[in-house]
């Protein structure tokens, strides 16, 4: 149950502009490093630092580790609508500066490459996010899970053989951080197999010396049909 004492931890932790700037910038869903917030809110590494903990402590941002790099985002969508709510009540304000581009300057690694043995870029995230809207798989954080509807979904269109799941130890999926789109794209069983059922069918093809991959014209009617995803992203 929410306290007086509570409420005025979280209040004064949105309170302080630079936080309020950088909870504004993670309002479109992506992560971002603390560079890239403090740049945001136009202070320092080290005092963004400071102000992340705080908004950490309070539950308000999540932090995601990949490799060497730490990912900040909200930490649910509760309190996305409370900073919605807050900024409707500041008469529609921008609180931040635009955030700036992150990830490959090369639009063919933005738009389709792989990351490791999944798709990753527009396309990868085009493609977690409308199984999302359809039911076929829930992610929720850094979890997600594979539902029996999506999994016979998959298996219907061949994407996954019957037995596909239970011949690895690899979980069923999982949520990656995308490098540039910094939202989740799939990984895991269902991950591989996607990129693996759109390299047979000619959807994707690799470019020589880059991790790049090419849609081809098959794969925009193949991607479209089996995922509702035109195959160029968003």
């Amino acid at each position: 149950m929410a306290t007086s004492n509570r409420i005025a931890e979280v209040a004064a932790a949105v309170g302080e502009p630079a936080r309020a700037a950088m909870l504004a910038a993670l309002m479109d869903g992506r992560a971002l490093t603390a560079s890239e917030l403090a740049e945001v809110a136009a202070i320092t590494p080290q005092t963004a630092s400071g102000h992340l903990t705080r908004l950490a402590s309070v539950g308000l941002i999540a932090v995601e580790k990949q490799g060497r790099h730490r990912y900040h985002r909200l930490a649910s969508p509760e309190v996305a609508r409370m900073i919605e709510s807050v900024m409707q009540i500041a008469g529609g304000v921008t609180l931040a500066r635009p955030a700036h581009r992150v990830g490959p300057s090369d639009a063919a690694l933005r738009q389709a490459r792989t990351c490791y043995d999944h798709l990753a870029g527009e396309l990868g995230v085009s493609i977690a996010d409308a199984l999302c809207s359809s039911g076929a798989v829930e992610i929720a954080g850094d979890a997600a899970a594979f539902t029996e509807s999506g999994r016979a979904r998959m298996r219907a269109l061949g994407v996954l053989e019957p037995d596909g799941e239970t011949r690895t130890r690899r979980p069923a999926c999982r949520p990656c951080l995308d490098w540039s789109e910094r939202r989740p794209h799939l990984a895991g069983v269902l991950g591989a197999a996607i990129y693996t059922h759109a390299l047979d069918r000619g959807w994707i093809r690799r470019r020589a010396g880059t991790r790049a991959l090419e849609i081809t014209p098959a794969g925009k009617v193949g991607f479209w049909q089996a995922f509702g995803v035109k195959g160029t992203a968003h």
